[in-house]
């Protein structure tokens, strides 16, 4: 029997209509779609009038649960592995499973999409011609400052994700780090309230509310270009 398909689908990150029509039949079509919260994706998949079996696929199974997967794609099952918001596999779990099929021989195949790093930055005003995604930040504050003072050299746009809980301490350690650099943040991208708040790490704390809400991508040029 041949092996069946890993489909890597990208959902959207905002607004419901950001989804492919192909993205569309795939979910309709296997066996399974894997996902990040299924609470969370069964919102897309009822609005879309698709009714397809669900399961949990997230970091704290994903050990567990891959080799199980693997089995079912080699005996002719397909999967589509989606995420809450965006492309999967982009600093989250789906990078595990993909990696396992791709060890095994199983095929991946994915239907593209929704990326809230490429939609922030192409909608930055920032140079585009280079850029990377760098993640995360660290949550400490000295190994995050010092992630930032390593990449000083760089002579390319620079994209991180970040927390609204975290938003504010990463500001000062622009304020700090890069005092004359202008930063972007970007937030509910897609949604009636998206927002571009552009200034140095000193400006953009007296624009940040009080209490920020959403998650952010934080986007950068250290030798100020943009």
């Amino acid at each position: 029997m041949d092996h069946g398909t890993l489909y890597v689908v990208s959902t959207p990150i905002g607004n419901l209509s950001d989804i492919t029509l192909r993205a569309l039949e795939v979910l309709k079509t296997v066996n399974e779609v894997l996902c990040e919260d299924t609470r969370h994706s069964s919102r897309l998949l009822s609005h879309h009038g698709i009714k397809v079996r669900t399961s949990p696929y997230h970091d704290h199974n994903k050990e567990r649960r891959t080799p199980e997967i693997v089995s079912r794609l080699k005996s002719g099952e397909s999967f589509a592995v989606i995420c809450d918001a965006g492309t999967p596999g982009v600093s989250d779990e789906a990078f595990f499973l993909v990696r396992a099929c791709r060890r095994e021989d199983v095929p991946v195949s994915t239907a593209p999409g929704a990326s809230a790093m490429l939609a922030a930055v192409v909608a930055s005003g920032l140079p585009t011609d280079r850029f990377a995604f760098e993640g995360f930040l660290p949550r400490k504050a000295g190994e995050r400052r010092r992630r930032l003072e390593a990449v000083a050299s760089e002579d390319r746009t620079l994209i991180y994700y970040c927390s609204p809980y975290q938003v504010r301490a990463v500001c000062e350690d622009f304020a700090a780090v890069y005092p004359t650099v202008k930063v972007v943040l970007a937030r509910e991208l897609t949604k009636l309230h998206e927002e571009y708040l552009i200034g140095t790490g000193a400006e953009l704390l007296e624009k940040l509310p009080k209490e920020p809400r959403g998650e952010f991508v934080v986007m950068f040029h250290p030798q100020g270009k943009g």
